[in-house]
């Protein structure tokens, strides 16, 4: 065992889903083990953080580092396994871009700890009591980590080589990734995107796409969408057209709308201004040329509050790492 390369996970501001994708490499997981020293994930071991901390610097080979950075807590891990790991890779929607944590940075701090402490209806708090860092109590200090104010990427934190993006990434990119490094050619440059593409979903999904001229949109529940045709060209938001390829168009095959997980393709720095520009040259108008600009506004207007969640929907996945970031 000693002789093999160590292997590590860590799951920062994110829902374990990344995890999930390791066991679903199926018996692929037993090939992990034969070649790697599996010695870190807290949610599948039992290895504690003072273990890591005894480690030489770079005596892992590999960590595989999902979540976003909320806490102290979180970037303390980040930068002990930047230590202690030669390639380090921010795996998963939420360490590559803030994914579904980092919408929270459409909110503050003070009002999260609102709903969450004081004012939601199943609460009750009668003496206002806020979580603190450090609480004295006859046995001793208790003390959480900090709870930052706005939700960071991964890489605004430590250095990180690489980045596999997916909510979750799919095991066959995971076991691609693996079965590269342990082949010994030679690595990719420093900051390069692995296991995805660099086009668009769009050009994976397999639906017939024609002329887009939208006069309504529909969320996914209010629609039995007909399988054959572009979701978009239906109504349905999707992200594909503003999503990098490499997970095989799975949502659109399935009749659901790519929720973005992928984050945008190559050369799109805002993958929400990617998608607003999409849905802005695609609204039907042709009607209105001839109206005044007031009423095409409106008509505008009407069609776009067809949708609710605008914001929640094209930063899903990416709101932590775009040209918005978080709220002012």
């Amino acid at each position: 065992m000693g002789d093999k390369p160590k292997l590590s996970v860590y799951w920062a501001a994110s829902c374990g889903g990344c995890e999930i994708a390791i066991t679903n490499l199926h018996e692929k997981i037993l090939d992990v083990d034969a070649n790697f020293d599996f010695m870190f994930c807290p949610c599948l071991l039992d290895t504690k953080k003072k273990d890591i901390e005894a480690l030489d610097d770079n005596a892992i080979a590999i960590t595989f580092f999902n979540g976003a950075i909320r806490t102290a807590e979180n970037e303390e891990m980040a930068k002990l396994l930047r230590n202690k790991t030669q390639i380090l890779i921010a795996f998963g929607a939420c360490s590559f871009e803030g994914c579904i944590p980092g919408l929270a940075n459409l909110t503050t701090k003070e009002e999260i700890f609102d709903t969450c402490y004081l004012s939601s209806p199943s609460t009750t708090n009668t003496e206002n009591i806020l979580p603190l860092t450090h609480v004295k109590v006859p046995e001793g200090e208790l003390e959480l980590p900090e709870f930052y104010e706005y939700v960071k990427p991964l890489k605004d934190v430590i250095e990180v080589d690489y980045f596999i993006p997916g909510c979750p990434p799919e095991p066959i990119q995971i076991w691609n990734v693996i079965e590269f490094v342990l082949s010994g050619e030679p690595l990719p440059p420093k900051g390069t995107v692995l296991g995805a593409g660099k086009t668009s979903v769009c050009e994976e999904c397999t639906k017939t796409k024609e002329e887009k001229k939208i006069s309504k949109f529909y969320r996914s529940f209010e629609i039995i969408p007909d399988t054959e045709t572009c979701l978009l060209e239906q109504g349905i938001v999707c992200m594909g057209i503003a999503t990098r390829s490499g997970c095989g168009a799975l949502c659109p095959k399935v009749n659901m709308p790519c929720i973005g997980c992928y984050g945008p393709p190559e050369g799109v720095s805002d993958q929400g201004a990617k998608m607003i520009s999409a849905l802005g040259s695609i609204i039907d108008i042709d009607e209105l040329q001839k109206v005044s600009k007031s009423k095409m506004t409106n008509h505008i207007d009407e069609i776009i509050a067809t949708y609710p969640d605008l914001a929640g929907t094209f930063y899903k996945s990416s709101l932590a790492n775009s040209l918005l970031r978080r709220k002012k």
